[in-house]
């Protein structure tokens, strides 16, 4: 059968106003006879501009709906956020109040300590006390105080033993000299004094403390030359004063004498 016979054989559409009509007086029978007023409500469509402020009062109600919706849920993530921020600060008065019960805690053992003390120091003045009295009764074959004296002594004799045995020892050991190595010019009057004399009475002088050494010639101009020589000497016994004094003495051949270096050694 074709699609056209099917549609001619079906007459439900064509029927529409009967059940509408059906419909109509159920809903009579359900919710009481419809006036005549309703029925022109229900007839005449409402005109476009109150469709239109109908559709923007319902747009309205939709978008106030979906901002109170999203200031709902604003409002749940703040008081959840309260509610974690409420127990952290349980936690931390929780943590205070447990440091604060330990510092009253040892505070009360420093305050009581104290008072301690005093008594562990009364009972060795007691204790010495009782001797005393054992001493001035008679009883005093078994006194004993902590063998005091005998430790004393002891310990006294250990200590001049070590102090005798640190001075023997520093005896013992040979004394620092302290010692410096001089080099001398010695100068002549001119270019005719005999060099080989000059320094012949240079070496002359002898002390105790004093070694003399190289020696060299030197020139200084206009064919004349001067004596470098060096020696060594003791800080204690020789100075360089006393050794200029007693070389100038040989004054036929030295016009001065001057320090060229000074090292200690």
């Amino acid at each position: 059968m074709s699609g056209l016979q099917c549609l001619a054989t079906e007459n439900i559409w064509f029927d529409k106003h009967r059940y509408d009509e059906a419909e109509k007086h159920f809903y009579e029978g359900a919710n009481g006879p419809v006036t005549q007023h309703q029925q022109q409500v229900k007839a005449t469509p409402p005109p476009p501009q109150q469709q239109q402020a109908k559709g923007r009062q319902q747009k309205r109600q939709h978008r106030n709906s979906s901002s109170s919706g999203a200031g709902e849920q604003e409002l749940v993530s703040r008081m959840k956020s309260l509610e974690l921020e409420n127990q952290t600060l349980h936690k931390v008065v929780e943590e205070m109040r447990a440091a604060l019960q330990k510092l009253e805690s040892r505070v009360f053992v420093l305050e009581k300590s104290p008072a301690a003390a005093p008594c562990a120091q009364v009972a060795p003045v007691q204790a010495a006390s009782v001797k005393q009295v054992k001493v001035e009764n008679g009883d005093d074959d078994d006194l004993d105080l902590f063998g005091s004296d005998e430790e004393d002594e002891e310990a006294e004799r250990i200590k001049q033993e070590r102090l005798e045995a640190y001075a023997a020892k520093k005896a013992k050991k040979p004394a620092l000299i302290a010692k410096s190595s001089i080099l001398l010019d010695v100068k002549p009057w001119d270019d005719e004094t005999d060099m080989a004399k000059l320094e012949e009475c240079v070496r002359s002088v002898q002390m105790d403390g004093l070694l003399w050494g190289a020696s060299k010639l030197v020139p200084v101009g206009y064919g004349i030359k001067k004596l470098q020589i060096n020696c060594v000497v003791e800080d204690d016994k020789v100075g360089t004063d006393i050794l200029e004094e007693e070389i100038t003495k040989f004054e036929d051949f030295v016009q001065s004498v001057d320090v060229a270096a000074f090292n200690k050694i």
